[in-house]
């Protein structure tokens, strides 16, 4: 019987200690940057267009 209070005051206490952890980061919602495009591409294909506006 000593035992089964062992593991049960155990098991609170790893419930306790997991309740009180830190939640995980939030993920950036910021969009990567655009690329540039190199010389090269730029002497072939003339300057990108601007980038899209934002909508939100």
């Amino acid at each position: 019987m000593p035992t089964l209070r062992l593991l049960a005051g155990a098991t609170i206490l790893a419930l306790a200690a997991a309740a009180c952890t830190k939640a995980p980061a939030a993920l950036d919602p910021t969009p990567p940057p655009a690329r540039r495009a190199d010389a090269k591409t730029q002497l072939e294909y003339g300057n990108p267009p601007p980038p899209p506006a934002r909508r939100y």
